[in-house]
């Protein structure tokens, strides 16, 4: 006698980003995503942008369910973006999810951005913890943005990484140009470009007439290159960076052994 055939067991997807909880950004990424898997939340409860791969030690972290996402098991976290998938993992599913998405960022994170992105430190962690992981960014800034694109290209990515077999420790630096639909030409895998801010402290006196300090900076492309992040994106493409928490300068690495033989 013939037996029924097993059905597929739907993926487990860890949602996660740095704008906090309530952002619009990782509402529109759960509404994209919500029927590829069954979604879990874990975002801080506060924004924590420019938080880097921070992670809190010398005070205690709080974990509360939250209730705005119907249907789906939710939870803020008192502390960073890496804090909230560490905490995913180990007190809220008890294992590895299949897959970690982080964003939708209100913001860029391309080139250097990724350094200092506590939207992609989240994706990196979960990458470094072997769970595959995207991190998206749409490039607006505004808490009123159009993230129907976003949503679009978010859910194409989401599902052809799905439908691979892939490496453990894939980690995909997403961003979307913030224009129409119609006007994104595709997908471009990209390496990251050498662009970064010229920074700047203004210099300013509170009401009391203490001195304090705002960072203000100017994008500034060094790299002219036709392959990288900035230029797709420039050119109305979403960029697809393959990124690495292993920072060893290989190159550097076989010089410098010539050093001390």
């Amino acid at each position: 006698m013939a037996t029924a055939k097993k059905s597929k067991q739907k993926p487990t997807i860890l949602i996660t980003n740095d704008d906090g909880i309530t952002a619009p950004g990782i509402r529109n990424l759960v509404e994209a995503v919500k029927d590829l898997g069954t979604i879990v939340v874990v975002a801080p409860d506060k924004p924590q942008s420019g938080m880097g791969h921070a992670i809190t030690i010398g005070q205690p972290l709080r974990l509360t369910a939250n209730h705005s996402y119907e249907g789906i098991e939710a939870y803020q976290c008192s502390g960073t973006p890496v804090d909230c998938v560490k905490l995913a993992v180990d007190k809220v599913l008890h294992r590895k999810p299949d897959l970690c998405l982080s964003g939708i960022n209100h913001g860029a994170n391309h080139s250097i951005n990724v350094i200092y992105s506590g939207t992609m430190s989240a994706a990196v962690e979960a990458s470094i913890e072997s769970i595959p992981s995207i991190g998206f960014s749409l490039m607006d800034f505004s808490i009123e943005a159009d993230f129907s694109a976003a949503k679009v290209y978010a859910r194409k990515i989401v599902e052809q990484l799905l439908s691979k077999k892939v490496d453990k420790h894939c980690v995909l630096n997403v961003n979307i140009p913030a224009v129409p639909e119609k006007l994104i030409k595709g997908i471009k895998v990209c390496r990251q470009a050498y662009a970064k801010y010229e920074e700047d402290f203004v210099e300013r006196k509170d009401p009391g007439g203490k001195k304090y300090y705002w960072l203000t900076g100017e994008f500034v492309n060094f790299d002219k290159g036709k392959d990288t992040d900035v230029w797709a994106l420039k050119n109305n493409y979403v960029s697809v960076v393959p990124v690495q928490f292993d920072l060893t300068n290989y190159q550097l690495k076989n010089k410098l052994e010539n050093f001390w033989p």
